[in-house]
């Protein structure tokens, strides 16, 4: 009876230790061998917004996260100013014409007086118009301009997306080409999973894969778009045209280096909202295409 129960006791320790063992074997592929990484980050292209035009804003047509669609107007640079710019520039233009109009008069009745007045005279009147032709066109060249500075008064959104860091007031006075604010462009939104180098042969370009944002059990399908074409070598320095400086030392603990792959997102959820700089864990799911891919246990 005794040596029973020590079987018994013996057995199932044994049992226990294989299921711990298989356990840790399964965590094993899972983290170290499967294409999974928890070190994913939702990514999105942020396009900066500058006015082309310098002066004071005179009015803010959006809120900080408001979404916007492609040429909705975002704010309003001076406009009075430019606007007269514009009458400025048509005034210009209106003395520029009635001035070759009189010098047009002028040389016809020069070419008709010809036997009386000097060649000269009659080259300088043909001159005078040709100048003042010349000044037309720039005049004209000029309004152009004012029209075109006018229009960008009212600056526009580049593309559709999510105004972003928007502290913009009225009364501030932009720089042309300083950027005021930035949009979040919506259809750039994707996730970078930074997978360990060992889990690269594993996947190719157009695999399934399921993302997870933290906190959210919900399901974001994807598929791999790309992988990057390399990484820093910290290891290494130097500029192009000169010497490698490669680090002597080297330690007996090497760690993967992790390598980005960028995941293009298939369908999102209605309840989940994706919002860049979130954490995400990656899982990819090779096809079967003849890969010999180890494949963890189902749990």
């Amino acid at each position: 009876m005794f040596h029973r129960q020590n079987l018994v006791r013996s057995f199932v320790t044994l049992l226990v230790i294989i299921v711990i063992l298989a356990g840790i074997y399964a965590l094993w592929l899972r983290y170290q061998i499967e294409p999974v990484t928890r070190d994913g980050k939702v990514r999105a292209d942020m396009v900066p917004v500058a006015a082309d035009v310098s002066g004071l804003v005179t009015g803010v047509r959006v809120a900080d996260n408001q979404t916007v669609e492609k040429g909705d107007v975002l704010f309003i640079i001076d406009r009075p100013r430019y606007e007269l710019a514009v009458e400025q520039a048509s005034a210009t233009l209106a003395r520029q014409r009635a001035m070759l109009a009189q010098a047009v008069r002028e040389d016809r009745r020069n070419l008709a007086m010809s036997d009386v007045l000097a060649p000269e005279t009659i080259e300088q009147g043909r001159a005078r118009v040709e100048e003042l032709r010349a000044g037309i066109d720039q005049a004209a060249a000029a309004r152009k301009l004012a029209k075109f500075n006018l229009e960008r008064t009212m600056v526009r959104a580049p593309v559709g997306g999510t105004v972003s860091n928007m502290s913009l007031q009225p009364g501030v006075y932009l720089t042309a080409g300083k950027p005021a604010l930035a949009l979040i462009y919506n259809r750039s939104m994707r996730v970078e999973g930074y997978f360990e180098e060992t889990k690269l042969p594993a996947i190719r370009i157009g695999d399934p894969a399921s993302i997870y944002l933290m906190g959210v059990a919900d399901e974001i399908e994807g598929h791999v778009e790309s992988i990057a074409g390399g990484v820093e070598d910290r290891e290494r320095a130097g500029t192009e045209g000169q010497l490698a400086n490669v680090n002597p030392s080297f330690t007996w603990v090497r760690l993967a280096q992790r390598i980005p792959v960028r995941i293009s997102i298939d369908k999102i959820p209605p309840n989940v909202r994706m919002i860049p700089g979130q954490t995400a864990t990656v899982i990819i799911h090779p096809r079967n295409d003849g890969r010999n891919v180890h494949r963890s246990l189902p749990w």
